[in-house]
C-alpha cells in the first residue's frame, strides 16, 4: 500500500514532467501567426493601418490576437474589464459625420495603436502593457488591428 507521501511525490513528479515536456513548452511558446500571405511592409512602421478591410489580415490577426493579446484583453477581443476593450479603440471615429474628420480620427488612432503595441504602456513605473516591438512584426501588429476593427460593435447612428 502506498503512503500519502509517495502518492504526493509521484503526483509532483508527474506534474513536473508535464510542465517541462516539449509538448507543454510548445504550447507556451506558440509560433507567431504567419503573415506570408500579406504584402510585406518593410522596416519603417506605417502610421496608419495598411490592411484595413483585408480578409486575409483579419484571419491572421484573429490568430495573432489569440496568441499575444487575449490573456489580458480577453478572448475574442471581449475584455473582462481589467485591460481596455480594444474593440472600442476607435469608437469616437465611427460617429464622426464628416468623412475627412473620420479618416483623420482613424489615422490618429492607428498611430496611437502602433506606438502602444511597439513601446508598451508604463505609468508611474508600473508596466500596464509590455512592449511587443521585439516580438511582433509590423505585419502581425497591423493584422491584429484589422481583426479588432472587424469585431468592433456597430456604432449607433
Amino acid at each position: 500500500m502506498k503512503t500519502a507521501f509517495s502518492i504526493s511525490l509521484s503526483s509532483l513528479l508527474l506534474a513536473a514532467a508535464c510542465v517541462f515536456s516539449p509538448l507543454a513548452q510548445a504550447q507556451v511558446d506558440a509560433p507567431a501567426a504567419s503573415t506570408k500571405a500579406l504584402p510585406a511592409l518593410g522596416d519603417k512602421w506605417r502610421e496608419d493601418n495598411p490592411y484595413r478591410g483585408n480578409k486575409q489580415a483579419i484571419g491572421i490577426g484573429d490568430s495573432a490576437y489569440a496568441q499575444n493579446c487575449a490573456r489580458c484583453h480577453g478572448l475574442q477581443a471581449i475584455s473582462g474589464g481589467i485591460a481596455p476593450d480594444l474593440r472600442q479603440l476607435d469608437r469616437d471615429c465611427l460617429i464622426q459625420k464628416d468623412e475627412a474628420k473620420k479618416q483623420a480620427c482613424f489615422k490618429e488612432i492607428d498611430a496611437y495603436y502602433a506606438l502602444s503595441v511597439r513601446k508598451g504602456k508604463v505609468r508611474n513605473g508600473a508596466v500596464y502593457m509590455p512592449p511587443f516591438e521585439a516580438m511582433l512584426s509590423q505585419e502581425s501588429a497591423w493584422s491584429i488591428k484589422t481583426y479588432l476593427e472587424s469585431v468592433r460593435p456597430v456604432a449607433a447612428k
